[in-house]
């Protein structure tokens, strides 16, 4: 990958930008951490050719969902499903929702 096109992935949440190291330092927790939310597969972070974990945006924003339910005293295993299902359900939402609207515009004399 050239320097030229790497530019455009600065933007992507799912770019895996940031070392293990880093990754922990801007979520305010352990390496251990990360490895125990990789461990209850809540994330997988990629490896680079080295073998090094790195993680993306879209990762850690979960990561620090987790950690902030673990802050509060929930155990890192149901922390870890709990967003797991957070994550489901929304997506389920989002499906309704599309399936709603396209129901709506094939058939708009309907009541709601």
């Amino acid at each position: 990958m050239t320097a030229d096109n790497s530019f455009g992935r600065l933007d992507d949440d799912d770019y895996p930008a940031y070392t293990m190291g880093r990754a922990a330092e801007m979520l305010g927790t352990t390496q251990g951490f990360l490895r125990a939310i990789g461990e209850a597969r809540l994330i997988t972070p990629l490896r680079s050719a080295g073998g090094h974990r790195r993680y993306s945006r879209y990762q850690l924003r979960i990561a620090a969902r987790a950690r902030e339910l673990v802050d509060n005293g929930t155990p890192i295993e149901a922390a870890c499903r709990i967003v797991i299902l957070e994550d489901q359900l929304e997506e389920a939402q989002r499906i309704n929702a599309e399936h709603r609207r396209a129901a709506e515009s094939a058939n708009p004399t309907a009541a709601p």
